[in-house]
């Protein structure tokens, strides 16, 4: 992680001067009141849109963890990016037999460290225009830009679109995101 956060720097001393492209075009996700002194739970319990990663987090014991000191950057998928998996999917996900496979899916979408748009950008650039990252469960994802938008790669090779970015809070940040991504 400490050579990520390095790498991440660099990237955003050398690229400082660049042009940064909007990381996503605008979503239909509702403005709740963030503010920095709300954590990471706060911000997607706070919207009517993480309806369904809110009750993720909760069965999978996870939100302690997103409540902790971090920082993290979590990659949040919205109530129709979870409606985007084959059906009954979410609802057996959410059994209590599964709650170690929940745990991972959803780990998959956090990453140690604070990493803003500018950073998620800046890193792309500087890396030949994708980058890879290490999530919290230990998976890959990669990040690249497409049509002015960062999409994030998971590892079965399915793309997130990043809808709105830079959702700021007390230990950390979140990013929007249109799918699930899924570990192998």
């Amino acid at each position: 992680m400490k050579l990520q956060s390095i790498i991440l720097s660099l990237s955003f001393i050398l690229l400082s001067n660049l042009a940064i492209a909007q990381c996503g075009s605008h979503s239909k996700t509702s403005n709740a009141s963030w503010n920095h002194q709300s954590d990471l739970v706060d911000i997607v319990s706070g919207s009517n849109d993480f309806t369904t990663l809110t009750v993720a987090l909760k069965t999978a014991g996870l939100v302690k963890t997103l409540q902790g000191d971090g920082p993290f950057t979590v990659f949040a998928p919205t109530n129709s990016a979870f409606a985007k998996l084959p059906d009954g999917t979410v609802a057996t996900l959410l059994k209590p037999e599964n709650k170690s496979q929940l745990s991972k899916i959803l780990t998959y979408h956090v990453v140690e460290g604070r990493f803003t748009a500018r950073d998620i950008i800046n890193a792309i650039k500087s890396s030949d225009g994708s980058f890879e990252v290490k999530a919290v469960s230990g998976d890959r994802l990669t990040a690249s830009i497409q049509n002015d938008t960062v999409i994030l790669t998971d590892e079965n090779g399915n793309k997130s679109a990043v809808l709105k970015t830079d959702l700021d809070s007390s230990n950390g940040i979140a990013h929007v995101i249109d799918s699930v991504v899924l570990p192998q």
